[in-house]
């Protein structure tokens, strides 16, 4: 992989393992370190230290060496949930709770598992052996679609598609609080938290990150809503609703370790429907096929959790 960057004034004087660290979301501070030491990153096309501070109008270049694979995902058989497959591609309802592909916390269990023995190893490599046919992902508490890559050049399509935010995504969510306007746009950049690596943040010097909302309905001390991403930046929806003090319901990493009272009382009659999870769910997912050219969008009901907790947030809001 080959990324480049230059500079601007607002990232002028962020340290170069810093500035890599907000930039690749998915990469650990020892990776960069290591491609920083071995000269696979070139500022001006020069080496520099880990701690070389940034100028306005520097150019940096980013030539990835190819991964040694620690591990690889092997078949296990489950139960997908299928919505659409061609030569191509595949359309997959993920359930909350499963995590998409294989990691040192989750070596098993995970979607790309299932998908290796569903698909008998027809995936795209792109993404090596632990994502097979990942083009993007969804965070393990959040429910909904996603996009597989069977071919090569499904994928490298979409991926560039991906970058150009030519696919409709659009969210559907429980949020605390009692959003002030009807619609709007957070636009601020997401970058690794510094105090807590497994965290995402509002940071100067991070990468751009639009998410636009819209209110379906209210019930005072919740609110449910629509968001479309520009961007798909890690956690980047739960990120911008923390961000206007409204997080998503159940947000284990972004919201309060205690339901405020006000929403705890509405929620009294559904507790046991409030899970470990945050309601967030991939509800839309769009593009143009990448080999036939046609406009294709699918759409997936919300889970049953979530739909109970809705009724009975409405049932609430009628008898008031």
């Amino acid at each position: 992989m080959t990324e480049t960057w230059q500079i601007s004034e607002e990232q002028s004087g962020l340290r170069l393992d810093v500035f890599l660290q907000e930039q690749l979301e998915d990469v650990t501070r020892s990776h960069i370190r290591k491609w920083i030491d071995d000269q696979d990153v070139l500022v001006n096309g020069k080496g520099q230290k880990a701690g070389y501070k940034l100028k306005k109008g520097d150019e940096i270049l980013l030539e990835e060496p190819d991964p040694e694979p620690l591990m690889s995902a092997d078949p296990e058989p489950m139960d997908l949930q299928i919505v659409y497959e061609d030569e191509d591609v595949a359309i997959v309802n993920k359930p909350q709770g499963m995590v998409v592909h294989p990691s040192a916390g989750h070596p098993n269990g995970t979607l790309v598992n299932g998908l290796m023995y569903h698909f008998q190893g027809r995936l795209s490599a792109i993404n090596g052996v632990l994502r097979p046919g990942i083009v993007h992902r969804i965070d393990k508490d959040t429910s909904g679609l996603l996009v597989i890559c069977k071919s090569d050049r499904a994928h490298q399509a979409l991926s560039d598609r991906l970058k150009d935010h030519d696919i409709t995504r659009r969210y559907q969510a429980l949020v605390l609080g009692n959003l002030k306007e009807d619609e709007g746009t957070v636009d601020l950049p997401i970058g690794r938290a510094s105090e807590d690596r497994k965290k995402m943040a509002i940071v100067r010097g991070g990468r751009r990150a639009v998410t636009h909302y819209r209110v379906l309905e209210r019930f005072g001390a919740l609110t449910f809503v629509e968001l479309t991403l520009e961007t798909g930046r890690t956690h980047q929806i739960r990120v911008h609703m923390k961000s206007l003090q409204h997080p998503v319901l159940g947000d284990p990493l972004y919201g309060p370790s205690q339901l405020p009272s006000d929403a705890a009382r509405l929620l009294s009659s559904v507790k046991d429907q409030l899970g470990n999870g945050q309601f967030l769910h991939a509800k839309v997912l769009g593009f143009v096929h990448p080999v036939t050219g046609e406009y294709m969008e699918w759409e997936s009901p919300l889970p049953e959790n979530f739909r109970t907790v809705l009724e009975s947030l409405r049932e609430r809001a009628l008898n008031r």
